[in-house]
C-alpha cells in the first residue's frame, strides 16, 4: 500500500467522526506508516485493533467496510442457497466508541436490506452467540476487544450456529471486504433499528441458571462474595443470576462498577492478571469475604480468588477449570445425570491433567486449537449428531468456561455462577477451593502450566514475530535439558485440525512446549506445561525451559 496516498486520502474524506480529523491532522511520519501500512487484519476472530485514524486502526471507516463485506457474503449466501433476507445480531461492550461502531454497523446492514437487531444495552459477548441462535439470524457481531487495554477495540463475528466463523467463512468474507472503498460506504451513526429487550436476555438469564448441578443438594448461599466487573459488561447478568439463585452476599467494586472504556483503575482489564485484581483483593481484605469474581470487559473470562491462610490466593485459568470439571463429573456420576457417551473439550494449551480427571469419570476428551470457537465447533457437531447432551464442559486455560450447550462461545455469567455453587457446595462440607485443588494434584500428580507472553508492535513487530516461528521450526533438540521427543507442527493440519502456525514439543519426563503467534494481538506466547513432584520442582524445571526458550526470541 502507497501508504502516503491513503493517509491524504482519509485526510480530504474522514470527515464523520471528529476525532479522526485531528488525529490525521496532527500525526508525525512514523505515526503514519503505522497507521496505513496495511488493513487491518480480518481472521476468524474478526478485527482487533487500536482505536483511531487509519486503514490499520478501529473507527467508524474500518468498521463501515467490515460490515459491508460482511453484508455482500450474507446476501451472497443467502442467494445461492435460496433463503429469505438474512438477518444479523449486534452486541457490544463497555470500551471506547463500542455503541457508536455497533451503531455504524447496524445502519450498514440496513442499508442493504438486512435485518437487523441490536441490543438495547451493553452486554456481554456471550449473549451475541445466544440471540443468533435465539432469533435465527443468519449470522452476529459483537463490538469488543475482549481484555486487551482501553486503546483496543474490535469486531467479533459469529455464524448462524452461535459459533465463531470458520476459517474458510473468514476467508470469504474478507475477499468481500477487500472489494469495498472505506469511503463508498454511507453511514448512519443513529440508524432506526430494531432492539432485542427482556425476552431474550431472560431466556439468556435462565439457560445460565439451568446448568446448576446440584440435582437437589443442600448448600449454603449465603458465602460472602465480592464481585468485580472491571468497568465491563458483566454486573447486570452476573449479578441477576447469583441473586436470583440465592446469592445475596455480595459486594461489589464500586470504582470498577460501572461500564467505563478507560479502565481507570485496572489499564489491563484482564483478571488473568494480578493487577487488575488487586482492587477486588482489597475489598475481601476489608470485608472477610470467602471469594473474589472477576470479569472481563466483554464478561467471556472469569478468574477468581479464594482465602488461603490470611490471604488470598488467585487461582489460574487451568486450576479453576480442573476444579468444575471435577466438580460438575462427580456431581452428575452420584447424582445419575452423566450421559452415557460424555463428552469434554479443551484445547492444546490447556493441561493435560484435565484428560486424566475426564477420563477417570468416563468422559471422552476432545483436544482442539486454541481459540473458544473451536470448543463451540464440537458442540455444533454433536448437535448435528443428535448428541448435544452429551457436552458436559469446556474450557481454556485463559480463563474461559462453558458448561452448556446454549452459547457456542466462552460464557463469563454461566462461569461466575457455577464457580460461586461450587465454592458453596464444598465450603458447607466444610472444604476449601485449595484443599480440594490438592485432593485433585494427590490424587492424579502434580502438574504445572504456565503463560509467558511477547509483545511485537507494529509492521517490524510482524516480520520478527515469522522470523522466530522459523527458527523455532530449524529443530530444537532440547529444552531445559530435557530432551525434544517429538514436535508437532499443526502448520501441517494434525488429527484433522485445521492448519494453525503452532508448534507443541514433546519432552522428557511429561513436559511440553507450544509455541504460538496470538491470533488476536502482536504476541507470541509460549506454553509450559510441567510435570513434577512437588511444586518447587515444578517451578525450576519451568524456568530453566522458559529460559531456553526465551534465548530463541
Amino acid at each position: 500500500m502507497d501508504y502516503w496516498a491513503e493517509y491524504h486520502r482519509w485526510i480530504e474524506n474522514a470527515v464523520i467522526d471528529q476525532d479522526l480529523s485531528i488525529e490525521l491532522n496532527n500525526m508525525t511520519p512514523e505515526q503514519v506508516e503505522d497507521a496505513f501500512y496495511r488493513e487491518l487484519a480480518f481472521g476468524t476472530g474478526g478485527l482487533r485493533g487500536t482505536i483511531g485514524a487509519g486503514t490499520n486502526r478501529m473507527n467508524v471507516y474500518t468498521v463501515a467496510k467490515a460490515s459491508q463485506g460482511l453484508a455482500d457474503y450474507l446476501k451472497k449466501q443467502a442467494s445461492e442457497s435460496g433463503q429469505e433476507c438474512p438477518s444479523v445480531v449486534i452486541g457490544y461492550d463497555s470500551r471506547i466508541k463500542s455503541d457508536l461502531f455497533a451503531k455504524v454497523a447496524a445502519g450498514v446492514f440496513l442499508n442493504n436490506g438486512i435485518k437487523t437487531y441490536l441490543w438495547s444495552e451493553l452486554l456481554p459477548v456471550p449473549t451475541v452467540s445466544f440471540a443468533v441462535r435465539f432469533l435465527k439470524a443468519s449470522a452476529g457481531i459483537m463490538i469488543t476487544a475482549s481484555h486487551n487495554p482501553s486503546r483496543y477495540n474490535g469486531y467479533k463475528v459469529y455464524g448462524a450456529d452461535g459459533c465463531q466463523i470458520t476459517t474458510g467463512a473468514a476467508s470469504a468474507i474478507l475477499s468481500e471486504i477487500e472489494k469495498v472503498d472505506c469511503f463508498s460506504v454511507p453511514i448512519d451513526t443513529e440508524p432506526e433499528v430494531s432492539l432485542i429487550g427482556e425476552e431474550v436476555l431472560a431466556a439468556f438469564i435462565e439457560e445460565v441458571k439451568n446448568q446448576s448441578v446440584l440435582f437437589g443438594d443442600a448448600v449454603n448461599r449465603d458465602v460472602a462474595i465480592v464481585y468485580t466487573p472491571l468497568n465491563g459488561a458483566g454486573r447486570k447478568p452476573v449479578a441477576r443470576v447469583l441473586r436470583e439463585t440465592g446469592f445475596t452476599n455480595i459486594t461489589v467494586v464500586k470504582e470498577q462498577e460501572n461500564p467505563d472504556g478507560h479502565f481507570p483503575t485496572c489499564p489491563y482489564p484482564n483478571p488473568e492478571i494480578r493487577e487488575a485484581m488487586e482492587l477486588g483483593l482489597s475489598y475481601c481484605r476489608k470485608t472477610g469475604a470467602d471469594l473474589l469474581i472477576a470479569t472481563d470487559p466483554d464478561c467471556d473470562r472469569c478468574g477468581i480468588a479464594v482465602k488461603e491462610d490470611e490471604d488470598y490466593r488467585l487461582l489460574t485459568g487451568n486450576e479453576v477449570g480442573l476444579l468444575l470439571l471435577d466438580y460438575i463429573c462427580r456431581q452428575r456420576k452420584e447424582h445419575g445425570r452423566m450421559p452415557a457417551h460424555p463428552v469434554f473439550v479443551k484445547t492444546i494449551v490447556t493441561m493435560d491433567l484435565a484428560e486424566r480427571i475426564a477420563s477417570f469419570y468416563g468422559v471422552e476428551t476432545r483436544n482442539v486449537l486454541t481459540g473458544f470457537k473451536f470448543i463451540g465447533e464440537v458442540i455444533g457437531e454433536l448437535e448435528k449428531a443428535g448428541r448435544e447432551k452429551d457436552y458436559i464442559c469446556g474450557f481454556e486455560e485463559s480463563y474461559g468456561y462453558l458448561t452448556g450447550s446454549y452459547v457456542r462461545d466462552k460464557d463469563g455469567v454461566n462461569a461466575a455462577f457455577m464457580i460461586c455453587e461450587m465454592f458453596a457446595w464444598y465450603k458447607t462440607r466444610g472444604i476449601s477451593l485449595i484443599e480440594k485443588l490438592n485432593e485433585i494434584y494427590h490424587t492424579f500428580g502434580f502438574c504445572m502450566n504456565t503463560l509467558h507472553s511477547y509483545e511485537f508492535d507494529g509492521s517490524a513487530g510482524m516480520v520478527k514475530m515469522q522470523e522466530i516461528m522459523n527458527s523455532f521450526r530449524s529443530g530444537v533438540k532440547d529444552f531445559g535439558g530435557r530432551k525434544v521427543l517429538a514436535c508437532q507442527d499443526y502448520l501441517d493440519g494434525i488429527g484433522g485440525l485445521p492448519k494453525s502456525d503452532v508448534l507443541k514439543y514433546q519432552l522428557e519426563d511429561e513436559c511440553s512446549l507450544v509455541v504460538r503467534p496470538s491470533g488476536t494481538e502482536p504476541k507470541l506466547k509460549l506454553y509450559v506445561s510441567v510435570t513434577a513432584e512437588d511444586a518447587q520442582a515444578a517451578k525450576e524445571m519451568e524456568h530453566l525451559i522458559v529460559s531456553d526458550a526465551e534465548h530463541m526470541l
